[in-house]
This record gives C-alpha cells, structure tokens and sequence, in this order.
C-alpha cells in the first residue's frame, strides 16, 4: 500500500489489506477503512481545475499522475414538466474518457497501484470499472485483469477487451469476486475493486478521486445546491461525494454541505430498506432479496457501512425508483439529447421527483453514457415509421 494509512470509520481499526475491515467484518458488517480527509485551507474553488488531480495535495498517493483527461464533466440542465419546480441538472459523467464515473477513481488507484509497485492490477466488474481499470492501467504501462460475467452487456465486453485486458468470465458476481479474491491473495495482484463479502467497498485509494465531483460541483454551483442525488450500489461514489463536500466545509470553502441521496432500482434497493429502520444497528444489518434490472450495474443484497454514514452525515436518503418509472426517465432523457445509461437514469427520474416535491437545486450524477448499454432500446417496428411522403416537418 502506499504510506497513508488506512483506518476504519467505523471502530478506528487499521487495515491491514484492501479487504475492508477485518473487525468489522467478523461482527457481519462491510465497513471500509478510509485515508484521513485532506486539509483544503488555504485552496480557492475558483483556482480548481478540475479532475482528481485538479488538488494532487488533496489525494493520499504519491508520484507522477495516471491521467487520461477525466473530470471537468458538464452540467445539463433538464427540462421540468412543470415551470413552478426548482432546477433539476445532470453532471454527465458519460463524458469522462471511457464513458463513466470510475474513470475517476481508476486513475487514482492505478497511479496507487504504480506508487505501490505494483505490475498488474485487478478489478471485479459488471462493466464500467474494468473497461476504466483496463484503460489507465494501459496507460500506466500495467497489466490488467478483469473478472466479470457473462451478463455485462457486449459494447461493454468489446470496451474491456479493446482497453488490453485479460478478462475472466465466472457465473455469477459472487464467484467473480471469489475468483478475484484468490487471485488477490495467490498472485499478489493490485485489487482496484470490491471483493470481499460483505462487501465494505472499493480500493479506499482510488475511490478519493471521487471527491473531485464534488468539487467541480461546489465550484460550478457554490451554495446553491439543495441535493445531490447519486446512483448507488456499493456507495463508492456516494461516499467520494461526502467526503469531498465534507472537506470543503471544514476548510470553509462551502457553507454547507448538499443533502445526498442514495438513488436505486426498487428490484435491489438494501438502502432504502436500511432507512427504513430506526436504530443504526439494524440498519447496517438489513438485508434485501437481489432481483436483476436495466440497471445492470446497480443493486447489492446489503448496505455497505460507508454509504450509511454518508447519508446520515448529509442528513440524506435513499429512493427505490420503479423499473418504468426509470425507463420512462432514460426515454425523456434520451428526447432531449441526453443519452445516459438505464442505471444513471434511476438517479435523474429520482431528482425529478425530488425536485417536484421539495424545489430547490437539485443535481443528478450521471454516471455512464447510454453507448454502455444499447441492447434494452426500444425501436420502432418498420410498420410505425412513416414513408417520406408522409412526414410533416
């Protein structure tokens, strides 16, 4: 590991690996040892440039960056059906260099991989982050593995395997990481990714490039934002977003920090089922039934510990979004020249109606473009399409 430490959150236990905490986890808790917050005195938002390595003191690896040109992502305002709602954007993650968020936390962890001395890292991925591992891993000069099954959909598949990886197909998520847990432990391979059970989350590393949306946010919209809404499975990028916006008020560079809110697909919603529940005990136990939806990259069986503090901390919520609801949300999108992913589209059909209930701004994380997943798109039948003749423009 690199030399800043890593200590648990949860019960100040130091780690000892990439595995989450060890402690915790014998009690039946995910919990994720984290590096300290970055002390951001002295910084200006409007000197920031953006990115992770926008503020390089803000991140806990040393050495040269790993960068292909992520962050700096736009803001898309989205048309509201009803003009008396507060303001609803989309920051569009989908224009990062491989199409997602994880381009973030990826150049983070690969250049941690690199201070570490690592040759070859790993990731466990339905997707988005092995095609974003494999990216700046190749740029790095590394060797990449990336495990996965065979229900990522092909544009990501054919992404993976053009980015220069090895990648390794298993049945299911829970022998894809128990596969990358013993290549972890036999190889002694760099992990990038989750693979631990109960998951407490990604390579604590990598995910502080996260913090960087938060960041750009606080930068292009300053006080003004009522909530940040952010798709959510394992909460890497929830729990990046607190800690960035958590930095910038200790350091006085926001006056508060946005309320976040955990947006899932209701067939695998385990945080919203967790808030539920009154005691915090009962809430990191929770458990929910994982049915498959659109959003293919998101859903887990359990909250992680790290997107529980998050929300508590920003006095947060979590929103189960019906599949049509979502859908429909990824269709309307679509009309108005946003083409998201079915997953980021849970997170805007939740700010549509956050911002219809309660106004303010309101700021969806978008967090792939819709290229990731095309097989789901709904086309007309050639008996819907009309003939030339018949258009009126």
């Amino acid at each position: 590991m690199p030399s800043t430490p890593l200590l648990c959150p949860r019960c100040g236990t130091g780690a000892k690996d990439f595995s989450g905490c060890g402690t915790c986890r014998a009690e039946g808790i995910g919990a994720n040892p984290v590096p300290p917050l970055a002390d951001l005195s002295g910084l200006s938002l409007r000197s920031y440039r953006g990115g992770p390595w926008g503020w390089p003191t803000a991140l806990p690896v040393t050495g040269p960056p790993v960068t292909l040109g992520e962050g700096n992502t736009p803001n898309v305002p989205i048309q509201s059906r009803d003009p008396a709602d507060g303001e609803l954007w989309v920051k569009y993650e989908g224009a990062n260099p491989t199409g997602s968020h994880k381009d973030r936390a990826m150049a983070v962890g690969v250049a941690a991989a690199v201070a570490a001395g690592a040759d070859t890292v790993v990731a466990a991925s339905s997707g988005n982050a092995g095609a974003a591992a494999a990216a700046y891993a190749g740029r790095a000069g590394l060797r990449c593995v990336v495990f996965t099954t065979d229900g990522v959909p092909e544009p990501l598949r054919a992404q993976i395997d053009a980015l220069g990886a090895f990648r390794v197909v298993r049945e299911d998520n829970s022998a894809r990481n128990a596969a990358m847990g013993e290549a972890v432990e036999r190889f002694g391979w760099y992990p990038l990714t989750s693979f631990a059970s109960p998951s407490p989350g990604g390579n604590a590393y990598a995910n502080e490039g996260y913090k960087s949306v938060a960041y750009e946010i606080a930068r292009d919209f300053g006080d003004r934002v009522a909530t940040v809404v952010v798709p959510t499975s394992r909460a890497d990028l929830l729990s990046g977003i607190e800690r960035g916006f958590r930095e910038l008020r200790t350091a006085g560079l926001l006056a508060r920090v946005p309320r976040l809110v955990a947006a899932e697909p209701d067939a695998a919603a385990p945080f919203t089922a967790a808030l539920a529940r009154r005691e915090p005990a009962e809430q990191e136990r929770t458990s929910v039934v994982y049915r498959p939806s659109p959003a293919f990259s998101l859903g887990e069986e359990r909250p992680t510990w790290q997107g529980l503090d998050a929300l508590r901390r920003s006095d947060g919520s979590a929103v189960a979004v019906p599949t049509e609801v979502f859908m429909a949300e990824h269709r309307t999108s679509g009309a108005q020249g946003l083409f998201l992913e079915p997953s980021s589209a849970v997170g805007v059909a939740a700010a549509r109606r956050l911002v219809r209930e309660h106004g303010g701004l309101v700021i969806a994380v978008g967090t792939a473009t819709g290229l990731k997943a095309t097989a789901g798109i709904r086309r007309p039948s050639p008996t819907t399409v009309p003939e030339l003749s018949q258009l009126t423009l």
